[in-house]
């Protein structure tokens, strides 16, 4: 089986509460959650107004599958409007 990561930072420029930030981002891990049946978590920035980070973790056959839904994520991220993509990272991790 094969594991990945992707860590996704945004900007969220329109937000002027946490409640607006929280909306944005609510609907992009929606997005994620129900046009790959991946998991996704805030997990960083949680305290601030413009600045979010998800987390998406991705099961597996093989690398190549791995590396296709990350790139998946990273589409839909960026067809995101109200967002800014300030950083994409892909780990991708072979379990014995």
């Amino acid at each position: 089986m094969i594991a990945a990561l992707v860590t996704v930072e945004v900007h969220v420029p329109a937000a002027q509460g946490l409640k607006a930030k929280r909306a944005v981002v609510k609907s992009l891990v929606a997005d994620l959650r129900n046009g790959l049946n991946v998991s996704v978590a805030e997990i960083d920035h949680h305290d601030l107004w413009q600045r979010a980070a998800l987390g998406v973790a991705i099961a597996a056959n093989s690398e190549i599958g791995a590396r296709k839904v990350a790139q998946q994520v990273e589409k839909i991220v960026y067809r995101e409007p109200r967002i800014e993509v300030t950083r994409i990272e892909v780990q991708i991790t072979a379990t014995e």
